[in-house]
């Protein structure tokens, strides 16, 4: 209650107190984040006669209450949304990839803007519109806004010039950037999420089953993150998709690196290819692999990188 909060922020902007508590002997720290949120009304109410509302799904300003064994350390979030939300997302799919692991997967993957990149199971289509900002140099915060825009002591011009900056570096140099998906109805959703990002001119999506799937250059990288299966039946559809998946790389993407991101680890037994590389990645909770496998040129055969 102490505090100046009315300096920080307007009595107009939305907040919601979270609470996060570690070691501490206290029996309900949701009671404490209650009181945290009644002294910053009180504070409002006492210097502006009027109180802000409580927005619990997407405030304004958020604050956060950490609590340990002696100390209560209250922080006023600078992003707002999560920062892994660019601003483009319309829509996730049933299986929705965080956009920052998307981009981390990529960077694993070695990808460069001048090498081919195609998705034959794009889903929503994150990973290509992850690889199409990066090709077009498109700062990653370009579509979103942040909480500190409508703190009291923010510097919009300075902020307008930075973004003005940032925007003189992008280009719109054509790449060679393809995903495909089996549904229609997900190429529409994946087509807004390009439309809302800006880069619509610089991915091309083509409805098509991956088995048809053929090579768009002679290198590139094959990157996509397959279904999971959940229910019985559905794994046992997809264990009897893998050796396939590995027979279309063999007959048609020689020269090509494939990378599998799948929380299935049975992918790699049944795939009927040799990975390369196995490296352990964590979508949310659920522990999963990268699989690479390097498509030896001129064979029928995946190779093991040397």
């Amino acid at each position: 209650r102490d505090l100046d909060w009315q300096d920080l922020f307007s009595v107009d902007n939305t907040i919601k107190v979270s609470v996060t508590a570690v070691k501490s002997p206290l029996r309900s720290p949701e009671f404490v984040g209650l009181k945290v949120k009644d002294g910053i009304c009180d504070r409002f109410r006492l210097k502006t006669g009027e109180r802000p509302s409580v927005d619990t799904r997407e405030p304004d300003m958020r604050i956060n209450l950490f609590l340990t064994e002696r100390m209560a350390t209250i922080y006023l979030d600078t992003s707002g949304e999560p920062l892994f939300k660019r601003g483009y997302r319309q829509d996730a799919g049933d299986a929705p990839l965080r956009e920052n692991l998307a981009a981390g997967i990529l960077a694993l993957t070695g990808w460069q803007p001048s090498q081919a990149l195609y998705d034959p199971m794009c889903g929503s289509g994150t990973f290509l519109i992850e690889a199409a900002l990066k090709a077009r140099n498109i700062a990653p915060g370009m579509r979103r806004s942040f909480a500190f825009q409508q703190f009291r002591m923010h510097g919009a011009a300075e902020w307008e010039k930075l973004r003005e900056q940032a925007k003189a570096l992008e280009n719109t140099n054509a790449y060679a950037i393809h995903g495909s998906d089996v549904s229609s109805t997900v190429l529409i959703h994946a087509q807004k999420n390009l439309e809302v990002a800006g880069v619509a001119d610089t991915v091309t999506l083509k409805q098509l089953n991956v088995l048809d799937a053929k090579s768009l250059a002679e290198s590139g990288i094959w990157l996509c993150n397959p279904p999971y299966g959940v229910r019985l039946d559905e794994k046992e559809k997809l264990a009897a998709s893998y050796p396939q998946w590995g027979d279309v790389l063999k007959q048609r993407f020689a020269g090509w690196r494939a990378y599998f991101f799948t929380g299935d680890l049975d992918l790699a037994k049944k795939i009927g290819l040799k990975a390369s590389k196995r490296t352990p990645l964590f979508n949310g909770a659920l522990e999963c692999r990268l699989f690479e496998y390097v498509m030896q040129s001129g064979s029928l055969r995946g190779m093991q990188k040397g």
